[in-house]
């Protein structure tokens, strides 16, 4: 193939094809090692760049593991088989129905009464009060001794406990999901997304910037081989006045374009939503290990008292029939 001939084809046909086209062969050119005159970035504007580049990476990064927090289900454990009675009413609905039952039968049907409302949440906590009242029923109607049976007894508190720390998850997980996902979903999705545009036009506009000035010298194409002299290079009075308009015009769009992107960078760096976000999202996890500590907490003294109680039945009753 004769490179001469077809260098100057491509000169032609640079001239008469589309301004995209024309970036993308001037964007080829430049991977391919073939410009040495690349207009350059200006380094406050690269920096500008990779810290937009860390803050994007550190909103994925975030939203990749809280986004769980949407996931209502996202502790429950894999192995459970619960069924739909399991989940019809709450835990505390059903303690209210077995304090009225007054046969096994009745006790029996209380825990599958069909539901009231929506299934019942799959969460952790919610799984354990289930199983625990479950649990305490079962106890309780094998319970031959007089009175009630004390381990029956705390598994049902603890199951109202655990259904309410439940709550209290659920709630903090709609907090997290519109204090917090919905605001780094914005920035992400909308700053940053506007920021990459930006810097996109910046692109474009440097690509055309430097096709325009390889186009008005000759050089839309050239392909190069390591004994070929470089020819390419042209002083500006060289250039015709028409020349030199066109590439002052282009120029003049690329500082614009930077200019703007600039401005759009620092607005999304510097723009505080992201942190008061995770002030959010901090405060929902604190208000909510605060109540779970609250709600066990009035429970433990209770479960203390039962098994003293029991330890002290016990030992009366190895006293009494040693």
């Amino acid at each position: 193939m004769d490179f001469k001939d077809f260098g100057k084809g491509l000169v032609s046909l640079g001239a008469q094809i589309t301004p995209f086209a024309s970036r993308t062969l001037q964007y080829t050119k430049e991977q391919l090692g073939q410009v040495d005159d690349k207009t350059q970035l200006p380094p406050d504007y690269i920096d500008l760049e990779k810290r937009v580049d860390a803050l994007k990476q550190a909103h994925q990064k975030m939203l990749a593991v809280t986004s769980h927090y949407s996931n209502e289900a996202y502790d429950y454990p894999p192995n459970i088989k619960e069924t739909f009675q399991d989940l019809g009413r709450t835990v505390s609905e059903k303690v209210s129905l077995l304090s009225a039952a007054t046969t096994p039968a009745e006790a029996q049907a209380a825990l599958v009464a069909p539901p009231s409302a929506k299934p019942q949440p799959k969460t952790f906590n919610h799984a354990i009060a289930r199983a625990s009242l479950s649990s305490s029923q079962v106890l309780h109607q094998n319970h031959a001794g007089a009175g009630e049976d004390p381990l029956a007894t705390a598994l049902e508190k603890y199951a109202l406990a655990m259904e309410r720390v439940g709550e209290a998850r659920l709630t903090q997980d709609a907090q997290i999901q519109s204090h917090f996902l919905a605001g780094w979903n914005t920035t992400l999705n909308t700053n940053l997304a506007f920021a990459t545009r930006a810097r996109k036009n910046v692109e474009k506009s440097r690509l055309s910037l430097d096709t325009t000035k390889a186009r008005v010298k000759g050089t839309t194409w050239k392909l190069h081989t390591p004994t070929s002299p470089r020819t390419d290079q042209l002083n500006d009075y060289e250039l015709s006045s028409e020349a030199q308009e066109e590439i002052e015009k282009a120029e003049d769009e690329f500082v614009t374009q930077t200019e703007e992107a600039v401005g759009v960078m620092k607005n999304v760096l510097d723009t505080p939503e992201p942190l008061r976000n995770l002030a959010e999202l901090v405060a929902a996890q604190a208000e909510y290990h605060k109540k779970a500590f609250e709600i066990l907490s009035e429970l433990a003294p209770i479960i203390d008292g039962l098994q003293v109680e029991q330890e002290t039945s016990y030992r009366q009753s190895r006293e009494s029939n040693p």
